[in-house]
């Protein structure tokens, strides 16, 4: 599904992905997980387009996308930050983006699993974060894409909510796609996510299930198995 090769970026004289190689096969679901200004939102952006690699390769169905622009087309993507214009309401946003993508979208069960019928005629720049959260979600997966990239996805989510996006994310694995997920929160890590790929200093320090890690740490919990691994005390 992705091939990434010797992929190198800096920005002014630091190194944020030096030389990193990673293979994501098709279908599953892959948490990306590293400190701050380990790369991996550097990493997430090559693959978006939104950042320019100086040097490597991308490829996504064994079709090169560095220079590209249509394949994003069959990437649904949800940022860590809901910018949205204050003055649209969320009915308003929904058409918009509608139009935007040459998809056909669902929103109907999305809005109703998140309980967004109330909010659909408010102005977005009056909504709380977590109900800013729930439309953010709702954009992403109202339109059938094989490849999907969630940064930070329950921020803000209240417990129901976050129910129904685990089930989100597992009805999308079913469908064979394939999910790209970064977070802090490694309890959703370990719930969710099939294989983890670790970053630490612009490489790939770590790639596998949440139990190999565990394992290869001599820790018995996912938290400290991280932690473990950023000071590289193995």
């Amino acid at each position: 599904m992705i091939e990434i090769s010797n992929l190198n970026k800096k920005f002014g004289k630091l190194t944020v992905l030096d030389g990193l190689d990673l293979h994501i096969d098709k279908g599953g679901i892959f948490a990306v997980l590293g400190p701050n200004g380990s790369g991996k939102t550097t990493l997430i952006k090559s693959v978006l387009g939104m950042v320019i690699p100086d040097k490597g390769e991308i490829k996504i169905d064994d079709q090169s996308v560095l220079g590209g622009w249509k394949y994003r087309n069959d990437i649904n993507y949800l940022p860590q930050i809901a910018n949205f214009p204050s003055n649209l309401n969320v009915r308003e946003l929904i058409n918009m983006v509608k139009n935007l993508r040459p998809k056909e979208a669902s929103d109907k069960d999305l809005i109703k699993r998140f309980g967004l019928e109330a909010f659909l005629d408010k102005k977005l720049g009056n909504l709380s974060g977590g109900t800013k959260q729930k439309v953010n979600i709702l954009l992403t997966f109202m339109f059938e894409s094989d490849l999907i990239i969630l940064d930070e996805p329950t921020t803000g989510l209240d417990p129901i909510s976050l129910i129904h996006l685990k089930e989100i994310i597992r009805e999308e694995k079913s469908k064979g796609r394939t999910i790209l997920i970064t977070t802090h929160i490694m309890s959703f890590v370990e719930e969710i996510a099939d294989e983890i790929v670790f970053l630490l200093d612009g490489e790939i320090y770590f790639k596998g299930s949440s139990s190999e890690l565990k394992q290869k740490t001599n820790q018995k919990d996912l938290e400290h198995a991280i932690a473990k691994l950023i000071s590289k005390d193995l």
